[in-house]
């Protein structure tokens, strides 16, 4: 009877020890889980190798996985990354960067015997020079386009020397494309490296079943630390799936399956956000809502070299500009998020912007100058037509609705994207819909679409705005390196394209991001880059 009792008593322990092991493992399991950061990638992801990394997709997966000499923060300021330090020459032509001596590249057999090594600056001599290379074929060759010459004088010593000043080059810099790649690694895959991407950042690549999963782990080398010492990141891994619809992507975060997603799509912005762009009550227990200005400008442009009495003249193109009400536009049709555009061109949160050089909504006054126009010219049906994608018909139809009641004919035209794109850079179309999303956190880079040597196909002056005074600014900014006399000059230059009305600035686009209440510190920028090393998930009572 003891011997049973003692069997039995055995048993029950060794059970007890099983359920205890497998609860522990359950929880480990659980506890990893929720220190994997998900998110869905609806445009897939063409390539994991930084120099080619054009669209957002690419480049949110690439800043996980590179770094380049400097890096941008949330507020726009350039900051340390690989070079701990930087020194500009008096005539702000050379920059000598001093390298951190601590970075090393993630592990690969390749590398020998300790499976990685330290960056050194030969290192980036080699990827500029990739940028570079005409069969590498880089999308971001022109970012190097100012630059006479770089070379590494040192292990920890990289310079680079500009053909002209240019006040800008340090926000050129922190672009993906800029990133570090190793020379050996790069060699052994060729093309290849799109897939096999090795790094410094913060991630490293584990596995990617193109349109299906992309899985990159913690870098346990990683450099940086946070502000109280502590390794970064704090995630275990970074999860991105691939649906390819913005609102299946957005059913997968209701459900809790993905920790974030970005943008307001019209398939769901209803279901999310009030008229007025508050998060609806059934979603505040569950998710966070954070939101802040686009380097975006969205805007309606006009040809000024096309042979039309109503787009050449100024009372017309300032007529569209007072008659329509921007704030209602973007109530109605985006929940009130974006910023309506009664400044410039330069949009809100860059250096230069001022909200008093442009157009309020005055509608009288819009219909005085149509008015002038058919005094003037004996025209008495004025018309315009605007070209646009089907993603804009909204407001296009929206504008026309409130433009004809100045006496002002409007006619709508939907044309695919890449026609569209065609069409305006070989200028055959009058007015057309357009955005300019910043390549680099500086007012010169909006500017650079009114500078006279840039007309389109060549540059990006799709109207081929020209005047000698804005010309002369232009160029002028480049060797004023005092940031807030710049400053003046870019606010200067934006009113003189304000005056003349080449375009009809609609709004400025803000950054939206939801995520999980379990998701701390994913912080939101101007340029909508996506930075996950500080990010943290805890588990939600």
């Amino acid at each position: 009877m003891i011997k049973k009792q003692a069997l039995l008593l055995l048993l029950l322990n060794c059970f007890t020890a099983i359920v205890l092991c497998i609860s522990c493992n359950s929880n480990q399991k659980n506890n990893r889980d929720y220190l994997v950061f998900k998110y869905n990638e609806h445009k897939n992801i063409g390539s994991l190798d930084p120099a080619f990394s054009k669209d957002i997709a690419d480049i949110w997966a690439t800043n996980q996985l590179f770094n380049g000499l400097v890096q941008m923060d949330d507020d726009m300021q350039v900051l340390p990354c690989i070079a701990k330090h930087w020194t500009i020459s008096e005539d702000a032509l050379t920059y000598n960067f001093i390298l951190r001596n601590d970075v090393k590249f993630h592990k690969h057999n390749h590398f020998g015997k300790d499976s990685t090594r330290t960056v050194v600056a030969k290192d980036f001599e080699y990827s500029l020079n990739r940028l570079l290379n005409k069969q590498v074929a880089s999308p971001g060759s022109w970012v190097l386009n100012k630059v006479d010459h770089f070379k590494a004088i040192n292990d920890t010593l990289f310079q680079i020397t500009l053909k002209q000043p240019f006040p800008a080059f340090l926000g050129l810099l922190t672009m993906k494309y800029c990133s570090v790649v190793p020379k050996e690694i790069v060699e052994l895959y060729g093309s290849d490296f799109r897939s096999n991407p090795i790094g410094t950042g913060p991630f490293k690549f584990k596995r990617w079943e193109e349109n299906i999963k992309l899985v990159f782990r913690k870098n346990e080398n990683y450099f940086e630390k946070d502000l109280n010492g502590n390794q970064l990141p704090y995630l275990e891994a970074v999860a991105i799936t691939f649906l390819p619809d913005k609102q299946s992507e957005f059913l997968q975060f209701a459900q809790g399956n993905i920790d974030f997603v970005s943008g307001l799509d019209a398939s769901y912005k209803d279901e999310i956000l009030t008229a007025d762009g508050k998060l609806r009550d059934i979603y505040k227990s569950d998710v966070n809502m954070i939101r802040g200005p686009y380097l975006n400008t969205e805007y309606l442009a006009f040809y000024m070299d096309a042979e039309v009495s109503e787009i050449q003249s100024e009372y017309i193109r300032k007529s569209v500009n007072f008659g329509f009400d921007r704030n209602k536009m973007m109530i109605y049709l985006r929940n009130g998020i974006g910023i309506p555009a009664n400044g410039g061109f330069i949009p809100k949160g860059l250096p230069g912007y001022d909200e008093s050089i442009g157009f309020r909504y005055q509608p009288e006054k819009a219909k005085a100058l149509v008015s002038k126009f058919k005094t003037e010219t004996g025209i008495e049906s004025p018309e315009i037509n605007i070209t646009t994608t089907s993603n804009y018909l909204s407001f296009c139809e929206y504008i026309q609705r409130e433009i004809q009641k100045t006496g002002l004919q409007v006619n709508v035209d939907v044309i695919p994207a890449a026609t569209l794109k065609d069409a305006k850079a070989n200028g055959k179309l009058n007015m057309f819909r357009a955005s300019w999303v910043a390549d680099y956190p500086d007012a010169e880079n909006y500017l650079s679409l009114y500078y006279s040597k840039n007309f389109a196909p060549n540059g990006p002056n799709y109207t081929h705005f020209k005047s000698d005074t804005f010309d002369a600014l232009y160029e002028q900014a480049f060797t004023e390196t005092n940031t807030e006399n710049r400053k003046l000059l870019y606010t200067k230059m934006d009113s003189l394209v304000m005056q003349k009305a080449p375009v009809v600035v609609m709004f400025y686009d803000e950054v939206v991001r939801f995520t999980r209440k379990e998701v701390e510190n994913l912080g939101i920028n101007p340029t909508n880059l996506l930075d996950l090393k500080q990010v943290k998930k805890t588990k939600k009572d």
